[in-house]
């Protein structure tokens, strides 16, 4: 009986995730994250910011992983599972290129501009608080959908730190804000992508029993 309830309930997360709404979501999410991170690449070289550049990679990397999520959609369990753990292992990437980043550029002095800080942030803010209302209703599917989500609130999360990390520039004529807000974005890329592992982990193992007593 059990098995058969887990069925219904993967066959019921398939067809909510495969849905033409939640496609487009991921479309509009990619196309997003895409535009975001030209832009942010190029402020964050302006402006020496490590926490913009670490945003800008964040941004690159969520733009493939809305792909990785939209070549998937309409596979099976295990094959979603198996996305999710390819873009966990990005996002632990990321987290510690970022993390190492930051250290590096604590050893070599300067600050960053401030104001480009604040203001790229907010930009990126309002289109990462845009994407993750789309996929807020989807927060509780899957490993796959559930990393789509993790990506998006964690990114506004970000952003709301490299804004108040540009206050705390314009304040100290310090880079410390910029690499304290750069090492917490490293940190919940981390702890996120370790969270979407373990549950894509459960999945895959769910998916083998699943058949096993089919």
């Amino acid at each position: 009986m059990s098995a058969h309830c887990c069925d219904h309930d993967h066959n019921a997360t398939a067809a909510r995730a495969n849905s033409p709404r939640y496609r487009k979501i991921l479309w509009i999410a990619l196309v997003v994250n895409f535009a975001m991170f030209a832009i942010e690449i190029g402020a964050g070289f302006q402006s020496g910011s490590v926490s913009l550049l670490a945003d800008a990679i964040d941004f690159f990397g969520d733009a493939a992983n809305y792909g990785v999520s939209l070549a998937v959609l309409s596979l099976g369990l295990a094959w979603r599972a198996r996305a999710a753990l390819l873009k966990a292992a990005s996002m632990l990437a990321f987290g510690v290129f970022v993390l190492a980043r930051a250290g590096w550029v604590a050893t070599q002095g300067g600050a960053p501009e401030a104001w480009t800080m604040g203001a790229i942030g907010l930009l990126a803010l309002v289109a990462n608080v845009s994407v993750a209302a789309l996929l807020y209703a989807y927060r509780e599917g899957d490993a796959n959908m559930r990393s789509v989500w993790l990506c998006s609130r964690n990114d506004a999360i970000g952003n709301v730190a490299v804004m108040l990390a540009a206050l705390g520039v314009f304040g100290t004529r310090s880079a410390w804000p910029d690499l304290a807000v750069a090492a917490v974005m490293g940190g919940l890329a981390i702890w996120g992508g370790g969270s979407v592992m373990l549950q894509a982990r459960r999945e895959l193992r769910a998916g083998r029993l699943s058949q096993k007593t089919a």
